[in-house]
């Protein structure tokens, strides 16, 4: 079972980004505040369910919360500011637009830039140990999901409605023989040598 939170008295918002090991589009992040008493036996970190469920649980998720919202950075800003720091970023982002002001940050990961003023625990897998960075993962994932099929229907021979912009050989392959789209971080290693390149 997912702990429910880590504080119990204070307003705590769970946060976790999806799209950061992607060769294309932006990295997605949110935020999401539950309640207390919340309970649900499916949810889970989103790499462990189905696609039905993620989005069956999207609906949820955003009628129970007490607060959510993404954060989004673009490919540009990753190129600028490496995806590391992206990541943060749109998490930050996601925090930025709760209309609830957290107490504390529950954090997916083991590294995070402070959001002003709040302080935040980092938790390694916390996407499968916390309900709110659960709910966070599904947002951020079904959200990506969402933008990268849209990028499909414009650029369709990269397979993106397929791998969502992931390194996979039919992507590298793609970028191999078309070139890149405006969607592509060049600061990535595109065309792979068995290694991606993250600039940390």
């Amino acid at each position: 079972m997912l702990l429910p939170y880590l504080h119990k008295d204070l307003i705590e918002a769970g946060c976790d980004e999806a799209g950061r090991g992607c060769l294309a589009g932006a990295v997605y992040a949110a935020a999401v505040i539950l309640p207390k008493d919340f309970q649900n036996e499916l949810l889970n970190d989103s790499k462990k369910l189905t696609e039905k469920q993620r989005y069956q649980l999207r609906e949820v998720i955003e009628r129970d919360a007490l607060a959510w919202a993404v954060g989004v950075v673009t490919p540009e800003e990753i190129d600028k500011i490496n995806i590391l720091n992206a990541s943060f970023l749109a998490m930050h982002r996601a925090v930025d637009q709760l209309n609830i002001r957290p107490q504390h940050l529950l954090i997916d990961g083991n590294r995070f830039n402070p959001y002003p003023s709040v302080p935040h625990t980092t938790v390694v897998k916390g996407d499968g140990k916390y309900l709110s960075i659960a709910a966070a993962s599904i947002l951020a994932k079904t959200y990506r999901d969402d933008y990268m099929l849209r990028l499909a229907e414009e650029y369709p021979m990269y397979d993106w409605k397929g791998n969502k912009g992931y390194p996979t050989k039919k992507h590298r392959a793609a970028i191999a023989q078309y070139g890149t789209s405006p969607y592509h971080r060049m600061s990535f290693n595109l065309l792979g040598d068995g290694q991606l390149s993250f600039d940390f």
